[in-house]
């Protein structure tokens, strides 16, 4: 296939059309797209050349959550290329095939895959992806406005850090940055997530230190969203009946379940992002907090795992040592008998405190977006802010610029703000790596759908840029007189 070619000999001090930083499921998807665009145009005079940098040394995907069974909350189309180009050589059902899966998987009949193969395909691709740079740091983005380029200052990581040798530059005339979110821990527990000895794990690391926590006498999980709920429910098949020793607590009013319905998950549409991005941004930060069950949920087959467990252990009498307590936020917490961790807890309904004496906590207390801020201090005083000083961030997921920086710099799960619950989404990346090269080259090399939920979500619908908008059909307010005579 295409991507078993040797990738194309290319001199640094030439500019590429588009730098990508970070080489995450989102970077790859708008890599795997850029080379679609680029064995169109080809590369060099008139052609399209890019290039992406990853300071890990290969790809991974989560891999500490990678917990046997596990699937995937979205179908397998919503893989790097397929929601915006079917017949890529990068998709999912490409990838069986050249793993002679394809057959396996039709008879299996799985629209949500499991992670691990999620994991193993985005690998597939970044190893035969032409154009992707592990071991490469960057370290800073700058615009040289003589040359009307941007400077990308990487370290490569591979070799002896901060030499002469292991540093470099990129020159480009566009920016995506794509660097990920990083595990959130609550400020209570920062100090013992950092100390020795101590049993406080995040869940991006639970596989990691699983034997350790299965052997630990009482483990505490935080948190109700999805990855609490299967570190939850993996613990509890693993430990005795009777003998479980498992707390789970979290902040919101109930372990939840997903928003699953149909019409719920349109919110999870170009429509609905851009029906939100065209919102006022007080609005627009109203709504994402109150929109968490669309994405901090829990799947209705996981809850349901957890209590068909929880019954099959109270078949021979009495109830199995395990509490599950919503509405629960962590005061403070500390370290007691060297090795055992204290909480402090308040019930936010009661308004009642207690103290929790557990031997190790699992913080499944999610992501945040990694701050822009360090890799862009060059590009600062060239940025838009919005009142609560976030970057603004146009409909095209470009960040927005002084006029005097001709080149364009795009963002993946970098806009929540200002794009909506869907930014984080796996099922959106295709969409919005298509939108950032059509935008990039002003060519529709890839053609967007005009419409895509059965929901208007305002009385006016937000048109696809560069789309001619379709008047609706005027309903008068009132009857017009008739003359019956």
């Amino acid at each position: 296939m295409t991507g078993t070619s040797a990738p194309v000999a290319h001199d640094p001090h030439q500019p590429r059309d588009l730098v990508g930083i970070g080489i995450g499921p989102f970077g790859l998807s708008l890599a795997a797209l850029a080379h679609g665009l680029r064995q169109r145009e080809g590369e060099g005079p008139g052609g399209f050349g890019f290039a992406f940098y990853e300071q890990r040394p290969a790809f991974h995907w989560h891999p500490g959550l990678l917990i046997d069974g596990a699937t995937l909350q979205v179908p397998f189309l919503a893989d790097l290329v397929t929601l915006a180009d079917p017949a890529s050589p990068w998709s999912f059902l490409s990838y069986l095939k050249a793993r002679e899966r394809l057959y396996p998987f039709y008879f299996a009949e799985k629209f949500h895959i499991h992670r691990a193969e999620y994991d193993s395909y985005c690998r597939w691709v970044s190893e035969l992806l032409p154009g992707l740079h592990f071991g490469h740091r960057v370290d800073s983005v700058s615009w040289n406005a003589e040359r009307a380029l941007f400077e990308v200052d990487f370290t490569r990581t591979g070799g002896a850090a901060d030499t002469d040798d292991a540093l470099g530059r990129a020159y480009a005339r566009n920016i995506a940055i794509g660097i990920g979110t990083e595990p959130h821990i609550p400020v209570p527990l920062r100090p013992l997530a950092d100390a020795p000895g101590v049993r406080v794990v995040h869940s991006a690391d639970y596989l990691a230190h699983r034997a350790q926590l299965l052997a630990a006498g009482h483990v505490t999980v935080i948190g109700s969203g999805q990855s609490g709920a299967e570190i939850f429910l993996d613990l509890l098949r693993a430990r005795p009946t009777g003998a479980e020793k498992l707390h789970w607590l979290s902040r919101t009013e109930a372990f939840a379940p997903m928003e699953y319905s149909k019409l719920g998950l349109e919110h999870f549409t170009p429509d609905y992002t851009r029906y939100f991005h065209a919102l006022p941004e007080a609005v627009r930060d109203r709504l994402v907090p109150g929109q968490w069950q669309l994405h901090k949920g829990i799947d209705a087959e996981t809850i349901a795992a957890i209590h068909d467990e929880l019954y099959r252990r109270t078949l021979h009498g009495g109830w199995p040592d395990a509490v599950l307590t919503p509405g629960v936020r962590v005061r403070t917490a500390g370290r007691v008998a060297t090795t055992k961790v204290e909480l402090h807890l308040e019930h936010l309904q009661q308004g009642t405190r207690s103290r929790l004496t557990t031997d190790a906590v699992i913080l499944a207390t999610g992501y945040r977006e990694r701050p822009l801020d360090r890799l862009l201090v060059g590009l600062d005083a060239h940025m838009r802010r919005d009142r609560s000083e976030r970057p603004l961030v146009d409909a095209q997921f470009r960040l927005v610029l002084d006029p005097g920086v001709s080149g364009s710099v795009y963002v993946q799960n970098a806009e929540r703000h200002t794009h909506g619950v869907g930014a984080p989404d796996l099922g959106l990346a295709a969409w919005r790596s298509a939108t950032i090269l059509n935008s990039l080259t002003g060519k529709e090399h890839y053609p967007l759908p005009r419409r895509t939920a059965f929901t208007s979500f305002g009385l006016e619908r937000q048109e696809a840029p560069g789309v001619p908008a379709q008047a609706p059909p005027l309903t008068p307010l009132a009857e017009q007189a008739v003359d019956r005579s």
